[in-house]
């Protein structure tokens, strides 16, 4: 029978790695991934904030996400498209 891997698990396996996060309206970051709690509330480093209305850029050293605002995690960051 195959493993389970759960949500928290497959997260957990992203900390001190490169992740893109999509959050809920036109905003998504990619950076490093230091941590996040059972609401997967995470904190990022060496950010870049990505708003898709306005096609603006913006570095951060350090951010936290609130979870219920995330909709999808990915764990390689791809460059940010128009």
């Amino acid at each position: 029978m195959a493993s389970q891997l759960l949500p928290l698990e497959l997260i957990d396996r992203c900390v001190g790695h490169p992740i893109w996060v999509i959050m809920k309206g036109d905003k998504e970051f990619s950076g490093n991934l230091l941590g996040f709690d059972d609401f997967v509330n995470m904190v990022l480093e060496d950010v870049t904030e990505y708003d898709r209305t306005n096609k603006v850029e913006k570095k951060l050293p350090k951010i936290l996400l609130n979870g219920n605002n995330i909709c999808m995690v990915r764990r390689t960051a791809p460059h940010f498209v128009s």
